[in-house]
């Protein structure tokens, strides 16, 4: 026999309807006492609920355009008295005053009505909820006695809940609590965001002067980059589609803060190649080895070849399904962490024995898809600096061909690989390219010149050859004397940002070795 929750009060009020009739259905059919208001009353109401309204609750009616409805203290009495306290209930009692036992309520959609073209401050302010937050507030402040439910897709198991025992759990009430505070801080924070951002002139400023970022916790991690720091992992509010904190963890052991943080690294170079199949490898947040080929087996074998002793260990990400044939190259190397749009059965029986290699699936985002703005933070002394992401791509139009000599057709499409893998690479960086492959990188030196004679010396330690091949520079060459170190080693064409005061003489050197220059006109630090 179903229990009866008769005797409990649950007071209505949202401004999204999706699911509330059916929850009052159900809260109905257990003898829940339905109260609400304006249009979520009407709405039950047209369903053939028996609903009162608040209005007849507190003997006021709406007012001030449905600004004040809810704040009068027949609410707020009936939200915050401590069923267990003898002076709370003679107060009741005294001013007439009945207990509301389950609140639902989301607020005014002020974070849709922001991210609207043209919205206007006034919009913005009629969007601000005042009563919503403050019975939410009330009500997971007194979770001990009351249910607060702030979204819809908390409806199913709070029923379910009162049909099976005739009440929620005080875990569930808790739990509903902390979320009820989670989603007021967010509004709060929005509210904030938008209105700090605002300008005297009523443009708006890419940075508040009061910044509210909101993360959610994944979970804890076992320790941060060291095993004496703590760590956890959380992600934004709303992730972007196909982003790291999107994955779905297929098989074995729990991410670690590094291994975190360099899928990350790979995942957002693989990305870049679209259509192209392409497989990039990554140790200690630097690409090792990138390529593109016919399929994930080819640009797999190809990236590998690289640096293989950097590959041990390392994470490898592909922009394709990973196949048998491309996870039995894999297999044959130690391999920390595999992220892929999708594994078929065969690559996931090659991996069934090896239990600590991590699997991560990932949806890639929409090529139709706007890029949603992103921001990247980092803490300084008892600060913060912020920054839009470093997600420009290079369009032909944007380059300039000042040598003699230009680049052919094979060679522009090295350089343009090239640079998209050295956006990727911390600075300074070189990186030497050829046939849709990484032959040699440089990384993470104090001298462009040190970046360059590392490559060199990695592409001569994987005995691959440099003749002939194409390299990017993230930033400009300040002296001939990098572009010489290039050339020296084998590179027919160099592509870079230009811009140094000493663009003439770099350019005059690279026609006196007669090479091809690109110039770009964008920078890619990365530190």
């Amino acid at each position: 026999m179903t229990p009866h929750a008769t005797g409990l009060t649950a007071l209505l009020s949202v401004s999204d309807k999706t699911g509330i009739v059916d929850f009052a259905r159900g809260l109905h059919a257990l003898g829940v006492r339905l109260v609400s208001t304006g249009g979520t009353a009407k709405l039950l109401a047209d369903a053939g609920l028996a609903v009162t309204e608040v209005a007849e609750l507190t003997g006021f009616p709406e007012m001030l355009d449905g600004r004040v409805k809810t704040l009068h203290p027949v609410v707020h009495g009936g939200l915050l008295a401590r069923r267990e306290l003898p002076a709370h209930r003679q107060a009741l009692a005294e001013h007439g005053i009945g207990t509301i036992d389950l609140l639902v309520v989301n607020l005014y959609p002020f974070e849709q009505t922001v991210a609207r073209p043209g919205c206007t401050l006034e919009d913005a302010i009629e969007n601000i909820d005042i009563g919503g937050p403050a019975m939410v507030r009330s009500a997971a402040k007194n979770w001990k006695h009351v249910t607060v439910l702030t979204d819809a897709a908390q409806y199913a198991g709070v029923l379910a809940e009162l049909q099976a025992e005739g009440r929620t759990r005080e875990a569930t009430r808790f739990a509903l609590a902390v979320a009820a505070f989670n989603r007021i801080s967010a509004y709060d924070g929005a509210i904030s965001d938008h209105l700090s951002a605002l300008q005297p002139d009523g443009a708006r400023t890419p940075f508040p002067g009061q910044l509210n970022p909101r993360f959610v916790k994944l979970q804890d991690l076992r320790y941060g980059e060291n095993p004496h720091q703590q760590a956890a992992f959380y992600r934004d509010l709303e992730p972007a589609p196909g982003s790291l904190a999107t994955a779905q963890q297929l098989q074995g052991k729990e991410l670690s803060y590094n291994n975190i943080a360099d899928a990350d690294a790979a995942w957002e170079c693989v990305k870049r190649f679209g259509a192209t199949p392409a497989c990039v490898i990554v140790k200690h947040a630097n690409p090792c080895g990138v390529a593109t080929g016919a399929d994930a087996a080819g640009a797999y074998a190809q990236a590998f070849k690289t640096d293989p002793t950097s590959a041990f260990g390392g994470i490898i990400a592909f922009n394709r399904p990973l196949d048998g044939a491309a996870a039995a190259l894999v297999a044959r190397q130690f391999v920390e962490v595999l992220l892929a749009p999708a594994y078929t059965e065969e690559a996931r029986a090659v991996f069934a024995a090896k239990t600590n290699v991590r699997l991560l699936e990932i949806a890639l985002p929409p090529q139709a898809a706007a890029p949603s703005p992103r921001w990247h933070y980092q803490r300084v002394g008892s600060g913060l600096l912020v920054q839009s992401a470093d997600e420009h791509v290079l369009r032909h139009e944007d380059l300039r061909f000042p040598t003699r000599l230009k680049p052919t057709a094979s060679q522009l499409e090295d350089l343009l690989f090239a640079w998209t893998v050295a956006q990727y690479v911390k600075s300074n960086a070189i990186v030497f390219c050829g046939g849709g492959m990484t032959l040699g990188v440089g990384a993470g030196q104090m001298s462009r010149i040190d970046s360059a004679r590392i490559a060199s010396i990695k592409a001569a330690q994987a005995g691959l050859s440099l003749q002939g091949s194409a390299v990017a520079s993230d930033a400009f060459f300040p002296f001939r004397d990098g572009l010489d170190v290039v050339v020296d080693a084998g590179a027919a064409c160099v592509i870079q940002p230009g811009g140094s005061v000493r663009d003439d003489e770099v350019i005059a050197a690279a026609d006196e070795r007669g090479v091809a220059m690109v110039l770009t006109g964008v920078r890619h630090f990365r530190h």
